[in-house]
């Protein structure tokens, strides 16, 4: 989908903050307040916007330890890996599921209040299921977001442009102190 200056400009500041009123992404958009509200129904109607939703601090709900759970299903068959992605998804200490492709089938991102629960998932639940072949359990240590997706520009990534690096003075290759050869007449 082609999405113009204006449509990049409201989703990035109805991503940067999602409270915002219609009134104020116009003015921050430079648009009247009607063609802001248009575009943004616009942007809904073709699924650009799927949702509006609150974060929540998982700290402060009880639930500071995250970890991701790479699991191998065996047999790769459609109905078992159907049935236990339904049987991921029902649980309440799950905040995300990737259906992976490699030597993994899933890529589960919990949150849970402490270790010995996380532990006691795994080793009493995950493991205790018949088509589960292999896990594998990270902690997150630390957990950042892009905050504002837009659209990539056409073709391959933007490589970055390296940083230049200050100038220094180079070196003598017969150390600091050595007197460069002189040219010419000798003293």
């Amino acid at each position: 989908m082609e999405l113009d200056e204006l449509d990049c400009l409201l989703l990035r500041e109805i991503q940067r903050d999602g409270r915002q009123t219609n009134r104020e992404l116009a003015a921050t958009a430079g648009v009247a307040p009607s063609t802001s509200l248009e575009r943004l129904r616009a942007l809904q109607r073709k699924g650009v916007l799927k949702g509006f939703t609150a974060e929540v601090d998982l700290e402060a709900i009880g639930r500071p330890i995250q970890a991701l759970i790479a699991v191998r299903i065996r047999p790769p068959s459609r109905k078992v890996l159907e049935g236990f992605r339904e049987w991921v998804r029902m649980r309440p200490e799950v905040v995300g599921i990737f259906v992976t492709t490699g030597s993994d089938d899933f890529l589960i991102h919990m949150a849970v209040p402490d270790t010995d629960y996380l532990y006691d998932f795994v080793i009493d639940q995950l493991t205790e299921r018949r088509e589960v072949a292999d896990v594998r359990t990270s902690i997150v240590y630390e957990r950042l977001e892009t905050r504002v997706l837009l659209p990539l520009g056409e073709g391959k990534p933007e490589r970055e442009q390296p940083t230049p690096r200050p100038e220094t003075p180079p070196r003598h290759p017969h150390g600091p102190r050595a007197q460069p050869p002189t040219r010419g007449r000798r003293r």
